[in-house]
């Protein structure tokens, strides 16, 4: 299983068949990663799922182009590195999905066909499985929470008897001036006990700050980017 079929073919010549089997097996892969992108994940483009149905099949062509030549090899990752550069940058998943399709495409570029198949498999079940628990979820649960108080009352122990009751974490995250500093936007990093319990907060709040406007929303996957 894990022997390349082009261990019969010649250095310098391709058979069709084999280059077919190849393709064919690449656009496969493709697929089931790009299938397993979107599966995964909660928001994703077009453009970036047809990419990585198609990379296999791209890192193949070019893999067997180079055939062995050293020299070609070097000036191929070059051309990659330069793409990368040029590319926006990404989130962590984006990036460990190219890498994964870029891997597969290689394999069946050098006709390890059934190596590619087997990688697929085991990454494309651990990526389920992990994204799908919540393991590194150091924020599950957690969500922002953003209140505007008028200037003149102190935001510092105001909600405190209303975090103890529907909080189980709150941190304040950050303080800063709004409508020309007659206000303040305090940021707050929260748990609630119990989820349904958010709009009682909100509404006990808003009894607190004058009816000011009060956010409540998840935390943002900044820190994702590479």
């Amino acid at each position: 299983m894990l022997t390349s079929i082009l261990e019969t073919t010649t250095t310098t010549s391709l058979d069709m068949t084999t280059m077919a089997i190849c393709t064919l097996v690449s656009l496969a892969l493709g697929l089931a990663i790009a299938a397993c992108y979107m599966y995964c994940s909660e928001k994703y483009s077009k453009s970036f799922v047809v990419t990585l149905a198609v990379l296999p099949i791209l890192v193949q062509a070019v893999i067997m182009m180079v055939n062995g030549n050293l020299g070609t090899g070097v000036a191929i990752m070059g051309a990659f590195s330069l793409i990368r550069f040029r590319s926006a940058a990404g989130s962590a998943r984006e990036i460990g999905a190219v890498f994964f399709a870029m891997t597969v495409g290689l394999a069946t570029g050098m006709g390890y066909i059934g190596f590619a198949a087997l990688i697929t498999i085991i990454v494309a079940l651990l990526y389920v499985v992990l994204s799908k628990s919540n393991f590194g979820g150091n924020n599950a649960g957690c969500k922002n929470l953003k209140v505007t108080i008028p200037e003149n009352l102190n935001y510092s122990g105001m909600f405190d008897d209303l975090f103890e009751k529907f909080l189980s974490e709150v941190s304040i995250e950050k303080v800063k001036t709004t409508n020309l500093g007659s206000m303040f936007e305090v940021s707050y990093r929260i748990r609630f006990k119990d989820e349904r319990s958010e709009k009682e907060l909100i509404d006990e709040i808003r009894v607190r700050n004058g009816n000011l406007p009060v956010l409540c929303a998840r935390v943002s996957s900044s820190t994702e980017e590479l």
